[in-house]
């Protein structure tokens, strides 16, 4: 879920190979237009599925999840975590932030706890670190709390 591809423009613009998708095409037509508005090379946006990479045909070093785990339902959550494990090297790394259970409820999407991010990565993945943080937000309060957290492919 790369949406627009700032992040992966960032990453690009610091030298990195890198590779942004996301289900929707007008957001992957807009990645590509500021891509080459910004005249980065190194950067490729496609169409697909985050619970189906598997037909990426290419091992990653690491991978980039800002925003899109808290919008999985719990039967999409396994299989995103067994397509990224199939797409990730052994010991690459999974950097992820995710809106927080601490977040009061009533609007945005779905909260996740510590013990969801620590059982969902429980099997196949050493966890790194799973720590509070915040998630900048064009809302009017501002930012939200958030986990940031790594977990290495085993």
């Amino acid at each position: 879920g790369c949406g627009t591809g700032e992040n992966a423009l960032a990453l690009a613009a610091r030298g990195l190979e890198v590779v942004g998708l996301d289900a929707s095409p007008r957001a992957i037509g807009k990645a590509m237009d500021k891509a080459r508005e910004r005249r980065l090379d190194g950067v490729d946006f496609l169409v697909a599925d985050a619970v189906g990479l598997g037909g990426l045909g290419r091992p990653f070093g690491s991978a980039l999840d800002c925003g899109l785990f808290h919008m999985l339902d719990d039967h999409e959550r396994p299989v995103y975590v067994e397509t990224l494990r199939q797409v990730l090297e052994p010991g690459g790394v999974l950097h992820l932030l995710c809106f927080s259970d601490g977040e009061p409820p009533g609007w945005g999407p779905r909260r996740v706890s510590e013990e969801e991010l620590r059982s969902t990565f429980a099997h196949g993945w050493r966890i790194l670190e799973i720590v509070s943080a915040s998630f900048e937000t064009n809302l009017e309060r501002g930012d939200v709390l958030a986990w940031r957290g790594s977990f290495a492919r085993v």
